[in-house]
């Protein structure tokens, strides 16, 4: 598919979300602003955050809302961040309890600045949450954290349920979609994150961005190779004008039929749809 493919004037009818509403929005909303904490939900311009704030869930954003990588995709600031916040950890923990939140996804930015690559913040976290939280699971959505496996044994040690990191898109789109990432390093994370004894890992990917059905499914069996457990299917939606143009809208159809060829190859999960991200539903995929 090429990208001088006509775009449509506006959104299909399925990708409409509903407004936030509702008294559990409303508390969840006041907890996130009392304790200044970043969510992906708010700084990733998420479409499902007012279906997953009215259930009560939340996916939390460590080590700030400034990120230094700068890709074309994503809707979080790019810049210098902000030293790390120590106390942060013991923040989350505590507005998770508030919250009542059964299961917890964390997410961070990237973290390229910082010598651990942020991994130490990350195992606090986890174990902070762990101690107000005992009864929480917990999915962390990490960063490739450059490929370091002494960062990556930081998270492993910790032993999250669920362990996630995104390949985001197709092997030959990788480089204009995450710039500083690699297509073949984040198959090698999620390879060792596996084989180190991780009892489930998790991906993701994004479509319409001029990727081609093949490629698609050749990204399902590189994922498959890195004996990932759970896929997630959603929609690109350019977060402003600066960032990368949809260059397709998928049909439902579409994305259905990648949920089959998915479960086929053999994955425990396939959550795929238009609105789907990596943390919607994340509860279902712990099952």
């Amino acid at each position: 598919m090429k990208e001088s493919h006509i775009l449509p004037q506006k959104k299909p009818a399925w990708l409409r979300v509903k407004l936030p509403i509702g008294k559990t929005y409303t508390n969840l909303r006041k907890v996130v602003d009392k304790y200044q904490l970043n969510t992906i939900c708010t700084s990733g311009s998420c479409p499902n955050m007012g279906e997953c704030w009215t259930e009560g869930t939340a996916t939390f954003m460590i080590l700030g809302n400034t990120c230094t990588r700068s890709c074309g995709f994503c809707g979080v600031a790019t810049g210098r961040p902000n030293p790390v916040d120590w106390e942060e950890p013991d923040k989350v923990a505590r507005s998770i309890n508030l919250m009542s939140i059964k299961h917890a996804v964390i997410t961070s930015v990237d973290r390229d600045d910082l010598k651990d690559g942020g991994s130490i913040i990350w195992t606090e976290t986890i174990q902070a949450i762990r101690r107000a939280n005992p009864e929480t699971t917990l999915e962390t959505l990490i960063p490739d954290f450059q490929g370091n496996k002494t960062n990556l044994d930081r998270i492993i040690k910790v032993r999250p349920e669920i362990v996630s990191h995104n390949v985001e898109t197709v092997r030959r789109l990788t480089r204009k979609v995450r710039i500083q990432a690699k297509y073949d390093r984040s198959l090698e994370v999620l390879l060792y994150l596996k084989e180190s004894g991780i009892s489930r890992t998790k991906s993701g990917i994004m479509l319409g961005l001029g990727e081609t059905e093949d490629e698609v499914v050749q990204t399902l069996k590189d994922l498959k190779n890195a004996k990932v457990d759970v896929v997630t299917i959603g929609q690109y939606l350019q977060p402003s004008k600066k960032h990368l143009p949809v260059i397709e809208y998928i049909t439902p159809e579409q994305f259905k039929k990648y949920e089959t060829i998915g479960l086929a190859l053999g994955f425990r999960h396939v959550e795929s749809g238009a609105l789907v991200r990596s943390s919607y539903k994340a509860q279902k995929h712990l099952k």
